[in-house]
């Protein structure tokens, strides 16, 4: 029996214009996910957090993952600088705590009533309130100073410190002691900040009295503006800029051979990264109703940093998803082995920095290299194998 090998290839070649378009390698399954996974990938994280969870969770523990949501929005930032950018940032409780207290100045001022003076500098200090505290009764004001602030403090400090070279272990130490600075400050400063514990005692958020609806919306906040973030980054890393900040990262000297300053493109990373950080501090302080040097210090700055390592720095979801996993872990743990729970924590991190660099996000990029591939015969295309198939039938 013989088979005409022309007409079984021509019938495989011929199909319609929907197949054709599909095994385009433009429009392969393959290329759709590398192009829109991370978009797909935060619609989930969308559903989950503003669908999924409101429904389902308890107000104490969408409380908690609000905190988390707070978290994640500063470690998305730190995946900018520190993932894309190669900046060891070890300093952003400075920029979270920024936001966290402009918040809470403006919460207490609103409490206290036109005129007033917040409680503890009563009874701290002689009842007198310092001026700069004023502005923040305000409530646009207030919004305005959580991005513009931290915005402008970081373009002085990163311009001060990339401008001159400062990079590696080096810029990791000095913004380890800005943080180190800030809350020192903070605790020296008890008649105008309430030093070591912090500012607390809130009654009301722009208006509204804190309660259990008002901290639901204000959880929905903190879950929109972690995916607002996530979009940002998302088109950043897929712009001209993200190319250039990867570049600036694997080869500095290189990039200013082509012309391009290494500092400017490292700058817009770091201030952007601030400004997240402000903006999950200032969403952390209604849903805690606390706001400490604690909160702030290099210990929180180094908790950042480790959800981001977990996760995976250089990836899209790895730093929201690792700082979301640091903080239930964190709570789960303290609450079920509250004296040893520190010990599961630093075990997971060595376990991850020692078989997974990339954090947990190059697992399945591992698992995948363990997978046997297939032969070059197995990749052919369906009609060159049909046409040797026909061949060997003669």
């Amino acid at each position: 029996m013989t088979t005409d090998s022309g007409a079984i290839s021509d019938v495989a070649e011929t199909s319609t214009p929907m197949s054709r378009a599909w095994r385009d390698p433009r429009f392969s399954p393959a290329n759709l996910f590398r192009s829109y996974g991370g978009l797909i990938a935060i619609a989930l994280l969308a559903y989950a957090l503003l669908v999924w969870a409101p429904g389902e969770l308890t107000p104490f523990r969408l409380g908690n993952l609000g905190k988390y949501c707070c978290w994640a929005i500063a470690a998305v930032g730190i995946g900018l600088a520190w993932g894309r950018g190669g900046m060891l940032v070890m300093g952003q409780g400075v920029f979270f705590g920024l936001g966290g207290y402009i918040m809470a100045m403006h919460m207490k001022l609103e409490a206290t009533g036109p005129g007033e003076v917040p409680d503890f500098m009563s009874l701290y200090g002689d009842g007198t309130m310092p001026f700069w505290w004023e502005p923040f009764r305000n409530g646009a004001f207030t919004m305005v100073a959580i991005i513009v602030l931290p915005a402008l403090i970081s373009f002085l400090l990163g311009y001060a410190i990339l401008k001159r070279g400062v990079k590696g272990a080096y810029f990791a130490i000095l913004t380890q002691a800005l943080a180190v600075a800030f809350s020192t400050l903070l605790i020296a400063t008890i008649k105008q900040t309430g030093g070591f514990n912090g500012l607390n005692s809130f009654s009301s958020f722009f208006g509204q009295k804190l309660n259990k609806s008002t901290k639901q919306d204000i959880y929905l906040m903190a879950a929109g503006a972690l995916i607002i973030c996530l979009l940002i980054v998302w088109q950043l890393y897929r712009s001209r800029f993200g190319e250039l900040l990867v570049a600036t990262r694997d080869a500095e000297a290189r990039v200013r051979f082509l012309g391009y300053d290494p500092a400017n493109t490292k700058l817009i990373a770091f201030v952007l990264a601030a400004v997240m950080a402000s903006v999950g501090g200032a969403l952390f302080t209604p849903l805690v109703g606390i706001i400490s040097p604690s909160n702030v210090d290099a210990a929180a700055s180094i908790m950042l940093l480790a959800g981001v390592a977990l996760g995976g720095r250089s990836t899209l979801m790895g730093p929201a998803l690792g700082a979301i996993a640091v903080g239930y872990g964190q709570s789960t743990l303290s609450e079920t082995y509250p004296t040893s729970w520190t010990y599961f924590q630093g075990a997971l991190f060595i376990v991850v920095m020692l078989f997974l660099p990339g954090g947990l996000a190059s697992l399945w990029t591992k698992l995948k290299g363990l997978m046997p591939t297939r032969s070059p015969l197995d990749r052919r295309p369906v009609s060159a194998a049909l046409a040797v198939g026909a061949e060997a039938a003669k």
